[in-house]
């Protein structure tokens, strides 16, 4: 049996996490609704760290578990590393009505 790399809890994600540490060029193949899509990565990604499935643009919302956990503070390419770098978080904020955008 292969060893899974990385895991999309839901379909409508747009990052998967790591189930391992990863390197950059490695090619992760992940399956979302039964279509299988290669992944090249552009970065290193830790262990329970974000990579990218697709282009995000600057401004969309960041969709981990189903639901947006963030807005991509700049465009994030496919394979991108998705961290605090890449990403503002929308929970817990004061400024924005009931801490979510």
């Amino acid at each position: 049996m292969i060893k899974k790399k990385a895991i999309v809890i839901n379909s409508k994600d747009n990052v998967a996490t790591a189930l391992d540490d990863l390197k950059a060029g490695e090619v992760i193949q992940e399956e979302i609704n039964s279509i299988k899509k290669n992944i090249k990565l552009n970065q290193d990604v830790p262990f329970g760290h974000k990579f990218s499935l697709k282009e995000i643009p600057s401004g969309s919302p960041v969709i981990k578990y189903g639901e947006t956990i963030g807005t991509a503070s700049m465009a994030i390419k496919t394979g991108d590393y998705v961290h605090i770098h890449n990403v503002k978080s929308n929970r817990g904020r004061g400024d924005i009505k009931g801490g979510v955008l």
